[in-house]
């Protein structure tokens, strides 16, 4: 009987997870990290138009819906993880039980699962104590996680970039920064090899979030009434097309000095921690914020080239298998190492 590996990516953004691996193929998909609690099972309700593509998660007295189509679950307003209490809040336990519950397996030899770099050490075991045994996913199943192995989060992103370079063997040998611009915090991890230079590396908050819920004020303030649809304008700064606003088109490119002012604040964060930046062999930019922060970086790395990988979005959790995969199979991938000071 074959080992069952799986890897999970709770986002402040999305939760992204592996919906089947082989040795030659990772599938991966995502949904929002958004769990809509209730003192009553949602799924126990009559819904008009059929059942959503959501699971009821039971924790304690309360139950959180998560899932692919939790924006129909009708919350007013999109809520977010906290960074404080990122490990220890329910809605982050919801969202893991809910990416088990998708998988669509009973039992799980090994999960991994990624940090922020900010708190990797400081709940490395904690989180790790928090996946393994036995989790209710909902719908009166239940998945066994018989070992749960914490890692780095962008530590995931430079094992994907060594496969996607067929650079494995090479890679060992060179010092990489791997920055992860996601939605709520900017993370950056120096390597040496495949393994993490702790005190090198950190988070700062500084993401997606940050910068479209400061243009949410300004559009705020010029139409004089509140305005919160901070995906429409995260989908327009993606997609370099105007906002609509009471059906006349609203121009996104003049928010541009709110973009930049963030980027280059996360910037100047990470070079004041990193060292020498002559030192790195690959510098790789990760994350669903990463067209935000591009211009920043290439300004603050004159004379290195910035790499991307394909799927950014998955690139963490497709690092995490990969590293989950050579562990049990006595494969020294690297990422999973202990961190190095």
């Amino acid at each position: 009987m074959s080992l069952v590996i799986r890897s999970i990516d709770v986002g402040f953004g999305q939760t992204k997870y592996v919906s089947a691996a082989s040795t030659g193929s990772i599938e991966c998909t995502h949904f929002p990290s958004i769990a809509v609690p209730s003192m009553v099972d949602p799924n126990r309700k009559p819904l008009l138009g059929g059942r959503r593509r959501t699971v009821s998660i039971p924790i304690g007295s309360m139950y959180y819906e998560v899932g692919h189509e939790v924006d129909l679950a009708g919350m007013p307003s999109r809520p977010a993880l906290s960074i404080e209490g990122y490990v220890e809040s329910p809605e982050h336990l919801a969202l893991l039980r809910g990416a088990l519950h998708f998988m669509d397996v009973e039992h799980i030899d090994l999960l991994v699962i990624g940090l922020p770099v900010s708190m990797f050490a400081q709940r490395k075991a904690q989180v790790e104590k928090l996946a393994s045994g036995e989790h209710k996913v909902g719908k009166g199943r239940t998945v066994t996680v018989a070992r749960a192995l914490a890692v780095a989060q962008p530590q995931g992103a430079l094992v994907t970039y060594a496969m996607q370079q067929d650079a494995m063997d090479t890679i060992k040998h060179q010092e990489s920064l791997i920055i992860d611009a996601g939605s709520r915090t900017f993370d950056w991890l120096c390597a040496r090899g495949l393994r993490l230079v702790s005190n090198r590396s950190h988070s700062a908050p500084y993401g997606v979030y940050n910068i479209t819920s400061l243009i949410a004020e300004a559009i705020a303030a010029k139409i004089g009434e509140s305005y919160e649809d901070r995906d429409a304008i995260d989908l327009a700064l993606r997609k370099q097309k105007p906002l609509t606003l009471f059906g006349e088109q609203h121009p996104i490119e003049r928010y541009k000095p709110i973009v930049d002012s963030i980027a280059q604040e996360a910037v100047r964060a990470m070079s004041l921690s990193i060292g020498g930046k002559y030192r790195f062999d690959n510098i790789v930019l990760v994350g669903g914020g990463a067209h935000l922060f591009k211009r920043a970086l290439r300004d603050a790395f004159p004379k290195q080239r910035l790499q991307e990988v394909a799927g950014p979005i998955y690139a963490n959790v497709r690092g995490y298998q990969r590293a989950g995969m050579d562990k049990l199979s006595g494969r020294p991938s690297g990422s999973a190492a202990q961190p190095q000071e």
